[in-house]
């Protein structure tokens, strides 16, 4: 019995939103949050959401048959609850079939294995919790990032306690072999490799939709006849592709859904092919030989090496820069460092540096937030600059380092002292306004309607003000008299 063993990559980066030289030291929030959420928001809408109710009705259809792999970096996972959690829901619906197995990896989507491997085990053991949390799986197949795999990246992963590993059928180290078997890790043996068979996988993932392509228009049937076309002897066939080849690099329109729906129908009226998860491949297949792999591979471009990441000076000063921090990150406790930490590892911010031109060029564009690799690398080393200042400060080695965390403390008090008087400042001013506006409104009620005591006061002043008058008066009518009305009428009645 032959089997094929599907699966699917899902994975997005935090994108780093456009760092000016000038905000080094003054700025510290490094993503464009617009592009992430709106191509996180974009992605989910035309492929994540339809294609996983497409797999969780054919799951449900063959009653169990079919059956897939899927591996979820852990940036994807933190976008996802930050921008799109009905996605998440939607994994944790086909998590539930049983029918669908997630894979470990770096939690950062990261090229750590190639620097550090305490470094690689902590972001692994990272990914693996929130898998757990997640989908209530423990992965015990490993996929690295971009497949990236070598003898002493096997060794590694089999002594982290991993019984499989999926890579790249590369023909520069399978010469006449076909990746159509189960092999092994030079190194441990103990370690079983699952190899992409990158024609079949390929003609899905990159040339469906090509109409110079002298096999399109690509059907189920069509397909399912090369399927037919391996030797008989030849166990799987591993067809390993980005998730978002459904619907997003394939659009709806190319037919890409109607394809993904009728292959497993196809397959099982068709064909002797089953469909099996990786652990499965690896539990059930002999290993038929070791593979050696001295120098790293991956699944990416014509060479299936690391130049899509690591093959200009770019990105090789970007990548050392960057972990000439890890001792120092060793020591750190800060959330938000560790976070930006992980964020600044992720692969893609390397991939977008990449000078490659021809066909290769063109994938790498298609993907590039940057209208050059150099915006790419100044843009990043901004970011990585300041990242570096804030790791100093917590974690100073030399005196100039010493020096520098003091100072940086001292302002940081001296802008904190200031902003809470800042704050008493503004508080007493709107006090002061408030009071203003209040001795305002009772002048002016003051002015539409006197007071009780006004009134009284204004007719007791009226009232003398009219005895004055009526005593000028009869002073008048006796001019001749100094003495007053009263002393005359006081004078008369002693008359």
């Amino acid at each position: 019995m032959r089997t094929i063993c599907l699966y699917f990559q899902v994975h997005q980066p935090f994108r780093f939103r456009r760092y000016r030289f000038f905000d080094i030291g003054n700025e510290h929030y490094y993503y464009d949050d617009y592009s992430n959420e709106s191509i996180l928001r974009k992605v989910a809408d035309k492929c994540y959401l339809p294609a996983n109710k497409i797999l969780l009705d054919l799951i449900r259809k063959f009653d169990g048959k079919f059956k897939i792999a899927m591996s979820i970096s852990g940036i994807a996972i933190d976008q996802m609850e930050l921008y799109s959690p009905e996605v998440l829901e939607s994994f944790r619906k086909l998590a539930k079939t049983g029918c669908v197995e997630f894979l470990a990896e770096t939690n950062a989507h990261s090229l750590v294995a190639l620097k550090d491997e305490d470094e690689f085990r902590s972001q692994v053991a990272e990914h693996v919790g929130k898998i757990e949390k997640h989908f209530g799986q423990i992965p015990t197949v490993f996929r690295n990032t971009e497949l990236i795999y070598s003898d002493d990246i096997g060794a590694m992963v089999s002594r982290m306690g991993y019984k499989a590993m999926l890579t790249e059928g590369a023909k520069h180290i399978l010469g006449w072999k076909s990746p159509n078997y189960l092999y092994c890790n030079a190194i441990n043996p103990k370690l079983k490799l699952l190899l992409k068979n990158f024609k079949l996988s390929d003609d899905i993932a990159f040339r469906f939709s090509n109409k110079g392509w002298e096999e399109y228009p690509l059907t189920a049937e069509k397909y399912v006849s090369w399927l037919n076309q391996t030797g008989k002897d030849e166990e799987t066939v591993n067809l390993f592709m980005d998730y978002e080849t459904f619907g997003e690099h394939q659009w709806e329109e190319t037919g890409i859904f109607e394809f993904l729906k009728a292959l497993p129908e196809t397959v099982f009226a068709n064909s002797d092919f089953t469909f099996s998860t990786p652990s499965e491949v690896a539990g059930n297949l002999q290993v038929i030989s070791a593979v050696q792999v001295p120098h790293p591979i991956s699944w990416a471009d014509e060479e299936r090496d690391l130049t899509a990441w690591l093959g200009n000076e770019l990105q090789e000063e970007a990548f050392n820069r960057l972990y000439d921090l890890r001792d120092k990150l060793k020591k750190v406790e800060d959330p938000v460092l560790k976070k930006d930490w992980d964020y600044l590892q992720v692969s893609d911010h390397f991939y977008y540096m990449c000078t490659k031109f021809f066909s290769d060029g063109a994938v790498h564009s298609y993907f590039n937030p940057y209208d050059t690799p150099y915006d790419a690398f100044i843009n990043y080393m901004n970011v990585l600059s300041d990242f570096t200042l804030r790791v100093n400060a917590v974690v100073p080695q030399t005196g100039v380092e010493q020096e520098i965390s003091n100072l940086t403390g001292i302002i940081e008090e001296k802008e904190s002292i200031i902003s809470r008087y800042e704050e008493e400042i503004y508080e007493l001013n709107k006090q002061l306004l408030l009071s203003g506006r209040e001795h305002s409104t009772t002048k002016k009620t003051a002015a539409k309607k006197p007071s009780a005591v006004e009134t009284n006061a204004k007719k007791t002043s009226a009232k003398k003000t009219a005895t004055k008058v009526t005593a000028k008066s009869r002073k008048k009518a006796d001019p001749g008299s100094g003495k007053s009305t009263t002393e005359t009428k006081t004078r008369k009645r002693k008359a």
